[in-house]
């Protein structure tokens, strides 16, 4: 049969069938014979024979039935039962190797994969998945999900051997098979991940496809299915803590990262305008106060559900923008996206914190500068570092001034946070580091002093009743800074003023240095002295050194407050409401005889009021929104066709009106001409109307 199946013809044979051939031949593949030798040699033989039957029939469109699933459920199968004999599965991993002995075409496993690899090779787009499925049939049937190594290989074999267009084709039956098996224990989920991510690897390499947004909104839904499952076994679970559930958990976990590191890895190797919607996508999904996310809607999910559902995706979101290098800053953090990262939302713990200013980070750091400023310290000669940095671009200053008030809120209220730990300090100087490098001038630099010294009186008056070692922790984090921003704006009055301060510290107050606060054993305070001036930054003698340099210093005297959001007044957050309420003290005109007055104003009824009106600026404002956007986006010819209609609705509307209205009277008062529309009513009388306004009109 090899024999006639190499015989080339010039003319094709319509009427012949290989059915026959290809049930015996995958028959013969699956051979149990008792004899080794015997059975390998049938084996062999069935493998040759449907190698024959695709040789002789895969190139003729005409007669292209072997690729029906009824032949391809027999021939797939029975290649992947024998190449489950190899023994070493790595080295069938890469691209195609020509065999290189007679002993190696005489092993049933290496002439199914060349005969599998063939078979896929010559698959085109109609055919490509009825390849493919019964390979998942396959490894359902014997449990090859878990482990997983056989699952791996065949997939690597199936994206190296297919054309290139067609690998997309592969990456949308694996997310399909997910979605079917989506219920199955975590262990074959995780398998079934694992094996998307080395498909995807080597799919990124090329063009993938329409397949982004799908992969990612599939791979989103998992993980927001994985931590229902987790969630809802801990609850049953409640009071009883069993073995079995903990591990349950803990394979759920093992899902969870699959899915994060896939996210990561594929959105890491797209282009730079694919992964910036994809980071849009992913902060769409993120549950924060205010919004719906479109598939991930935490209601049900509890505080607990919320949590793992926004640090997972954050996860995410930190993966897929490692390594993004943006023009400018604008282009990295657009406002849909910069202002649910910054949502008081995403400040309920530590770690959520800590993923917000590692993801900021990533997008703002354009030159690799981070790794150079990691961990907060006193640095003696930041030119040591070779910090690299550009002249601040003019898109860049126009960023800062839309949203520089939104990245010190972020850094100000995270200071003010009772559960922070040394990382969290760490990542908040890293933040004012980078802000330094790549978004000040002048202004902005004013700006980063009014917010530490902010930060400075936080730790000082402690209206926040903050532990004592988030207050030396916030003193020590002011100094790290402004010891950085001394260096970096190279004012010597300044530096010579911060070198001071920290000099007395070291003597006097060594807790309010990085150095020995966040050692493992430090002896804190039991109070700090508001009257202590020498180891505090002063605002008059900062003042005073920038004014001689040429710095516009009248903005220093002017404490710095946070911005107050829409989300603030939702947030039940104690630091938020705190702030607001200072906000709210400092504001002009807001003294304490006003303060009475209005308190005695406050009723119920004028609270409804309020609630009622700030309801119908809402829907104003709405209708507002979206007549701009239909002006900004619907085809001219529709909007014209709109405008028009309307215009004749109000001229016929005008004449109605004027007809109605008019009633005879003892003696006309005049006459005047209308116009309305495209008519025009000549030496109409003037009577008694019932619109005295529309007359004039």
């Amino acid at each position: 049969f090899v024999k006639f199946a190499n015989i080339e013809e010039d003319t094709p044979s319509y009427h012949r069938r290989y059915d026959f051939f290809v049930s015996r031949f995958s028959a013969m593949c699956h051979s149990c014979d008792q004899d080794p030798e015997v059975q390998t040699e049938i084996r062999i033989a069935g493998i040759r024979g449907i190698q024959g039957v695709v040789r002789k029939t895969v190139n003729d469109e005409l007669r292209a039935t072997i690729w029906e699933p009824q032949h391809m459920d027999k021939i797939v199968p029975s290649l992947l039962f024998n190449m489950q004999k190899i023994e070493d599965i790595d080295s069938r991993t890469g691209p195609q190797s020509s065999p290189t002995g007679g002993v190696k075409e005489e092993n049933p496993s290496v002439l199914a994969e060349n005969c599998f690899r063939e078979l896929l090779g010559r698959a085109t787009y109609g055919n490509m998945n009825n390849a493919v499925r019964p390979v998942f049939a396959h490894l359902d049937h014997h449990k090859l999900w878990d482990p997983n190594e056989f699952a791996v290989s065949c997939f690597k074999i199936i994206m190296y051997s297919v054309q290139a267009q067609y690998s997309h084709h592969v990456i949308q039956e694996i997310l399909g098979h997910l979605d079917v098996r989506k219920r199955d224990s975590p262990r074959v989920r995780a398998g079934i991940i694992q094996v998307l991510l080395e498909a995807v690897a080597i799919a990124a390499k090329g063009s993938i496809g329409p397949t982004v947004l799908e992969v990612f909104n599939t791979l989103l839904k998992h993980l927001r299915i994985s931590v229902d499952l987790e969630l809802g076994d801990r609850r049953s679970s409640a009071g009883s803590a069993t073995l079995s559930t903990s591990s349950k958990e803990s394979d759920e976990r093992i899902v969870q990262n699959a899915i994060i590191q896939t996210i990561g890895f594929f959105g890491s190797n797209l282009p730079d305008y694919q992964r910036s919607e994809i980071m849009m996508f992913i902060m769409s999904k993120v549950p924060v106060l205010g919004t719906t996310s479109k598939s991930l809607d935490p209601s049900h999910l509890g505080d607990l559900g919320t949590r793992r559902i926004q640090i997972m995706l954050l996860r995410s979101l930190l993966m897929v923008t490692s390594g993004y290098k943006a023009t400018t800053i604008s282009n990295a953090l657009p406002a849909p996206f910069l202002d649910p990262l910054l949502s008081p939302s995403l400040m309920e713990d530590s770690e959520l914190r800590q993923l917000v200013l590692e993801i900021l980070h990533n997008l703002i750091d354009r030159h690799d500068n981070r790794a150079k400023l990691r961990g907060i310290r006193m640095i003696p000669d930041v030119s040591d570092l070779k910090i690299k940095r550009d002249k601040i671009s003019r898109q860049d200053v126009s960023f800062m001034k839309k949203h520089g008030q939104q990245l010190y809120r972020h850094i100000y209220l995270g200071c003010k946070e009772e559960d922070n730990v040394q990382k969290n300090f760490e990542l908040l100087f890293t933040s004012l580091a980078l802000t330094t490098i790549e978004l000040a001038n002048e202004e902005v630099v004013i700006d980063l002093i009014r917010l530490a010294i902010a930060l400075q009186d936080i730790a000082i008056i402690n209206e926040d009743n903050l532990p004592m070692f988030n207050r030396c922790g916030v003193m020590a984090l002011v100094a790290a800074y402004l010891n950085f921003l001394s260096q970096m704006i190279a004012v010597p009055a300044f530096c010579q003023h911060v070198s001071k301060v920290i000099e007395t510290r070291s003597v006097e107050a060594s807790y309010f240095l990085p150095e020995t606060i966040f050692k493992d054993k430090c002896d804190l305070p039991k109070s700090l002295e508001k009257d202590e001036t020498d180891l505090f930054f002063l605002t008059n003698k900062i003042a005073e050194s920038l004014g001689g340099s040429g710095y516009s210093v009248e903005r220093l005297s002017v404490p710095y407050v946070p911005q107050v959001t829409d989300e603030d007044r939702l947030s039940r957050r104690k630091s938020i409401v705190d702030t607001v309420s200072l906000q709210v003290d400092i504001l002009p005109g807001n003294n304490t005889e006003d303060k009475v007055d209005n308190t005695e104003e406050i009723t119920f009824e004028a609270l409804k009021k309020a609630i009622d009106n700030n309801g119908l600026e809402e829907q104003e404002k709405e209708k507002r929104r979206l007549v701009i956007e239909k002006f900004q986006k619907a085809p001219f010819e529709e909007i014209a066709a709109q405008c028009e209609t309307k215009a004749n609705l109000l001229h016929d509307r005008l004449a109605q009106i004027l007809e109605l209205t008019i009633r005879p009277p003892p003696s006309p008062s005049g006459t005047m001409t209308i116009t309305a529309g495209h008519a025009h009513y000549h030496s109409v009388p003037v009577y008694e109307m019932k619109f005295p306004d529309l007359c004039v009109y």
